[in-house]
């Protein structure tokens, strides 16, 4: 299906980076699928196809990207949630947010319909996060090693990096608290993407 605004070669281009984002083809093997001359028409064409807001890449992956199937351009007005106690079986994300801030769809690496904030509460994850630090979250359920994740523990909804296994452990990067098991009734509702530092607003 032709998307619109896009010319021909650009539709082949997302087609193709939509059949391979599993296993990404390089440049050259993108020009060659597409029919086109050379590795730079390819990355003319990338480029138009982000500013057209049909694809986000990272800029220091260039394996790593995500094709929208509706196109992305200016603005998107974002949840924004306190660390709240949400009941036993309650998510935060089921309330109602606190504020809603309009942030530009460039700076959202993933599908800004993902997207949400979370203001964070309290010094359990300092020095990385201070307390009144904005979050940018996007809704996942599975938190991967490393990754910092909005999770629901005990009804309460905390920021930690969570250890994977049969019991998982749910560890703060302030060296003064202790990792602890995670009660029954946890689950990831997103992970932490990037920090807006509250000095910086």
């Amino acid at each position: 299906m032709l998307h619109k605004r896009l010319n021909p070669v650009q539709a082949r281009i997302l087609a193709l980076l939509s059949k391979h984002i599993d296993a990404p083809l390089s440049y050259r093997d993108l020009a060659e699928e597409a029919g086109v001359a050379s590795t730079n028409t390819i990355s003319y064409h990338l480029k138009k196809l982000e500013s057209k807001g049909y694809l986000k890449r990272n800029a220091n992956d260039v394996h790593d990207y995500v094709v929208l199937s509706q196109p992305e351009t200016g603005v998107a007005y974002l949840h924004l949630y306190g660390l709240a106690h949400c009941g036993s079986k309650g998510s935060i994300l089921d309330g109602t947010p606190i504020d809603r801030i309009p942030v530009s769809t460039k700076l959202i690496s993933f599908s800004a319909a993902e997207a949400f904030l979370i203001k964070a509460k309290g010094d359990s994850m300092e020095p990385r996060i201070f307390d009144g630090d904005l979050l940018l979250c996007q809704k996942k359920h599975n938190a991967l090693g490393g990754e910092l994740a909005l999770c629901i523990n005990h009804g309460e909804a905390l920021i930690k990096k969570v250890k994977k296994g049969s019991d998982p452990i749910l560890i703060s990067l302030n060296s003064k608290y202790d990792p602890f098991v995670a009660a029954e009734d946890f689950r990831v509702e997103g992970i932490v993407k990037a920090i807006i530092s509250r000095a910086t607003v």
